[in-house]
Parts: C-alpha cells; sequence; structure tokens
C-alpha cells in the first residue's frame, strides 16, 4: 500500500495555463520526490490594457511518501 500526500501550488506564466502548470510541477519537483500526478484545481487570468497579460493556475499535486 502507497501513501499519497497533496500539496497545493500557485504558479503563473505570461504564456499559457499549460506553461504555468508545467512552472509548479517544477518548482515542487526541487524539494518533492516521487510527483506522481498534477491536478488543475482553478485557472484565471490577469488582463492588462484589454489583452491577457498573465495565465495563472492553482494546481494540487500528488507524490508518494517514502
Amino acid at each position: 500500500m502507497a501513501v499519497m500526500k497533496v500539496i497545493e501550488v500557485m504558479s503563473n506564466s505570461n504564456k499559457s495555463w499549460e506553461d504555468a502548470t508545467k512552472k509548479a510541477v517544477a518548482h515542487a519537483s526541487k524539494s518533492v520526490k516521487e510527483i506522481k500526478s498534477v491536478f488543475v484545481q482553478s485557472q484565471s487570468a490577469v488582463v492588462k490594457d484589454g489583452e491577457v497579460a498573465e495565465f495563472r493556475v492553482n494546481v494540487k499535486i500528488t507524490f508518494e511518501v517514502k
């Protein structure tokens, strides 16, 4: 039986929500090992001068505790 833990991470990108998600996982993987999945809980964007300037995600990252 595996023991799993979930952490919540917020990330942003000026490219896309996908890029923001990848950044969240990359940053978390620096200190958390055995990441198994990521769930995008919410997405939002910052608008400046009528254009999307920043993409934001709130993700849940699941990893195995050894």
